[in-house]
C-alpha cells in the first residue's frame, strides 16, 4: 500500500496556493476520505463546510483569519471541519468531538496530498467571525480549517520539497514508551 508514502510526503503548504479551480471529483474524493475516518462509537460528529464562493473566501481571509493565515484568500476552496459536541461521545468529562474531527481532517489532508493538492490545517481564525460570516448555528463548533488548492509549482513534490527538507520531528525515544511511561522502546 502507498499510505506510508503519502503520510511522509504530506506537507503544510499555505505558501503554495494557486487560484486554479479544483476539480469537483477531487473535492468529492477528499471529502469521502474524510467521511471514512473512524470516530468514537461511530458517532461521526464531524461536518464539513466547503466554501467556494470567492467573495466569501476573501471576506473570511480578511475578517476571520489571523494575519499569518490570510493567504487562504488565494485558495479556490476553503474547508471547515465543524462539529456539534452533543453528537460525539463524552467519557470521564472529556468530549471527543475534537479528536473525531482531527481524525477526519487528517484523512482529508492525506487524500489531498495523494491527489497532489495543497492544504494547510489551521486553527488561527476567530471562530465567532467564521460562524457569523457563514451563518453557522450557535451549537456548532469550528474545529479546524484548510485551504484546498493546486500548488502553483509544476508538481506537489516540487511545492513540498523545501518544507519537507526543513521538517523536524521529535525522536521516537521522546514520544513512544514501552510498557511504562518514560521507558524507551530500545
Amino acid at each position: 500500500m502507498e499510505a506510508i508514502k503519502v503520510v511522509n510526503r504530506r506537507a503544510s503548504l499555505k505558501a503554495c496556493l494557486s487560484g486554479k479551480k479544483i476539480d469537483k471529483a477531487d473535492l468529492i474524493e477528499v471529502l469521502n476520505a474524510a467521511r471514512s475516518a473512524p470516530s468514537g462509537k461511530n458517532q461521526q460528529p464531524t461536518r464539513f463546510l466547503v466554501v467556494t464562493d470567492e467573495a466569501l473566501i476573501k471576506k473570511l481571509a480578511s475578517e476571520a483569519f489571523s494575519e499569518g493565515n490570510a493567504m487562504v484568500g488565494q485558495a479556490p476552496v476553503l474547508i471547515f471541519a465543524c462539529a456539534n459536541p452533543k453528537d460525539a461521545i463524552a467519557r470521564d468529562g472529556q468530549n471527543y468531538y475534537l479528536f473525531d474531527a482531527g481524525l477526519a481532517m487528517e484523512n482529508l489532508l492525506l487524500a489531498a496530498t495523494d491527489l497532489g493538492l495543497a492544504t494547510h490545517v489551521m486553527t488561527g481564525y476567530r471562530e465567532t467571525e467564521v460562524k457569523r460570516i457563514l451563518a453557522l448555528p450557535e451549537e456548532i463548533r469550528v474545529v479546524a480549517a484548510t485551504p484546498l488548492a493546486c500548488p502553483p509549482q509544476k508538481s506537489y513534490e516540487e511545492a513540498a520539497k523545501d518544507r519537507l527538507a526543513g521538517r523536524t520531528r521529535k525522536g521516537l525515544q521522546e514520544i513512544a514508551f514501552l510498557n511504562t511511561w518514560g521507558k524507551g522502546l530500545a
